[in-house]
């Protein structure tokens, strides 16, 4: 290996500064770096410089504006269902909320009525037979069944209609 390096590594240095390699090197020279390892590798180093900063330099590949506006519309879309998203989780942990305090108002209730408690389960379907054709006449009679049989199904309905209003996607 030779310390100087390749005498004529100065003449193909120079066409390669000025971008003239290989078309302006005569046949000698283009011969002689082709078997040169001096000369060959101060080539491939140029031309891999030369690649990058023509890769570098080249003008930016810019999407079409319709799909960045199609993008942009869709993050705006995607962050609008988000914030829906979370007000409607806040008012099912609402109504999931109001239907257990009604359920436990109603165990207290029971509880509070004492010697009866859930009596009143066996008698409803004789109740509803015999006064089908009156059943608000029946409710005056007895203000308490109203709110046993009434209260919990509102709650239940109520429930319900929230889950279905919510659920949907």
């Amino acid at each position: 290996m030779n310390l100087r390096g390749c005498p004529r590594e100065r003449e193909l240095r120079e066409l390669l500064a000025r971008g003239q390699w290989p078309a302006a090197a005569d046949a000698n020279l283009r011969d002689h770096a082709a078997a040169c390892r001096s000369c060959s590798d101060l080539v491939l180093v140029a031309e891999a410089f030369r690649s990058a900063r023509a890769a570098t330099a080249a003008p930016a590949q810019l999407a079409p504006p319709g799909v960045l506006w199609w993008r942009a519309q869709l993050r705006r879309r995607q962050a609008a269902v988000e914030q829906v998203t979370r007000r409607l989780l806040g008012v099912q942990i609402f109504a999931l909320a109001l239907t257990l305090l009604g359920g436990v108002g109603f165990l207290a209730f029971e509880a509070w009525r004492g010697d009866t408690g859930l009596g009143w389960l066996r008698q409803l379907p004789r109740i509803a037979v015999l006064h089908w054709n009156n059943l608000s006449a029946t409710f005056a009679a007895d203000p308490t069944l109203s709110w046993i049989v009434l209260g919990p199904s509102l709650l239940l309905l109520a429930s319900v209609a929230v889950f279905v209003a919510t659920d949907r996607q």
